[in-house]
């Protein structure tokens, strides 16, 4: 599988998690949309697009098992967060519950918004080790108020690996009257995703990562009932009474159109579903969580310090493992990378470290030889 990927031979490469990796095929349809647009520009954007895009999101619904009139494509999930949260008429005295857990970048977008509009947001403690899906429902749960307007919380964490259970949160949280936004930036390709079976009001979700479409491709979801809700960050040719382009309803015109961009990324995201379905990815996926497994238990031993999760279905091809204190978690990293040509992260959070993992099908047992190895050789000098 590697030799169908564009990464460079050189690299051990277990940070996939990041920013994804395209295969070959997947990148060739994708610069043939791109050539398709450059030879005439015109009648591509002008005349062709919306007939493209329309059959790009069935195809994408099809595999989330939602409806295509509930899905709008995104350049990626931070963005469908900033939608949501600038669209939410949120103010003093409002609340929004979400966990300690949390994408950096998404914390940012509602402290910024916090601070702008003067509602509160929340960074629900909860406890990484040894937790159970009714643990992690009962300790998001623990920060709900009176004041609590919405529950943001990602399906897949990105620091910790930790997943969420989303499907219960939005259950309980649609009996008390709260909205909910899934951020799925990691969950679209690494598990199987049911939206309808979840039953968020929101969901965002890359399509650029575990999925294996191009960057720039990602989805926003909104249940019918709170469509109404979201407003355009960009104002554009889809808004107003008399639309240069309309979908038929507001939700998808409003954020489809936003002016003059490149859709190569997200037509190409059903050659990213055919790729996968064409070389049984859960099978692939399985064999993945298998070389992770064996990885962390061979990390436990070097580290001494224990897994996080309960037990090995608690993550799937993500995972973090425990390192002793670090002085500088970034020069760690440079040292996997510039000595022993590993590109993963070393992630500090709750002031702990970690090392997070990556395995995807171009992963080989190799390679998380040679991570362990490294660290074999580098965890003595940080104890020293």
């Amino acid at each position: 599988m590697r030799d169908l990927f564009l990464l460079e031979d050189n690299v051990v490469f277990l940070n996939h998690g990041s920013f994804g990796a395209c295969p070959r095929p997947v990148f060739s349809v994708y610069q043939e949309w791109q050539r398709r647009l450059e030879a005439q520009p015109v009648r591509f954007l002008g005349r062709e697009l919306w007939g493209h895009l329309a059959e790009a999101r069935q195809a994408l619904a099809n595999y989330l098992n939602a409806a295509a009139a509930d899905l709008v494509f995104v350049p990626n999930a931070t963005f469908g967060v900033n939608v949501v949260a600038r669209s939410l008429a949120l103010g003093p005295g409002d609340e929004v519950l979400a966990t300690n857990h949390e994408y950096g970048a998404c914390d940012r977008t509602w402290q910024f918004l916090a601070q702008k509009r003067g509602f509160a947001y929340i960074r629900q403690p909860v406890p990484l080790y040894q937790m159970t899906a009714t643990d992690l429902l009962e300790a998001v749960w623990a920060g709900v108020t009176p004041q609590t307007k919405l529950i943001f919380v990602s399906h897949i964490t990105s620091p910790t690996a930790v997943t969420f259970p989303v499907a219960a949160i939005c259950a309980r949280a649609r009996e008390a009257g709260i909205l909910t936004l899934i951020d799925g930036a990691h969950a679209p390709g690494q598990i199987p995703l049911d939206i309808t079976a979840i039953a968020p009001d929101f969901y965002t979700g890359n399509c650029h990562k575990w999925l294996c479409a191009p960057k720039g491709a990602a989805f926003l979801y909104a249940r019918p009932k709170v469509q109404p809700l979201i407003e355009p960050l960009v104002v554009s040719w889809g808004w107003g009474e008399e639309r240069q382009f309309t979908t038929g309803t507001d939700f998808i015109d409003y954020l489809l159109w936003q002016g003059t961009d490149d859709p190569a990324a997200y037509l190409s995201i059903p050659a990213a579903i055919e790729f996968q379905a064409g070389h049984n990815w859960t099978k692939a996926r399985q064999r993945c969580h298998t070389l992770l497994r064996q990885a962390i238990v061979a990390l436990e031993a070097i580290t001494g310090r224990a897994s996080p999760y309960p037990d090995h279905t608690a993550y799937h091809q993500m995972a973090i493992v425990p390192l002793p204190p670090l002085d500088d978690p970034a020069k760690l990293k440079e040292q996997l990378y510039q000595t022993y040509q590993i590109e993963i992260p070393v992630i500090k959070w709750n002031n702990e470290f970690f090392v997070r993992i990556s395995v995807q099908v171009y992963n080989t047992s190799g390679d998380l030889k040679q991570l362990t190895s490294s660290l074999t050789q580098l965890v003595p000098l940080l104890l020293a």
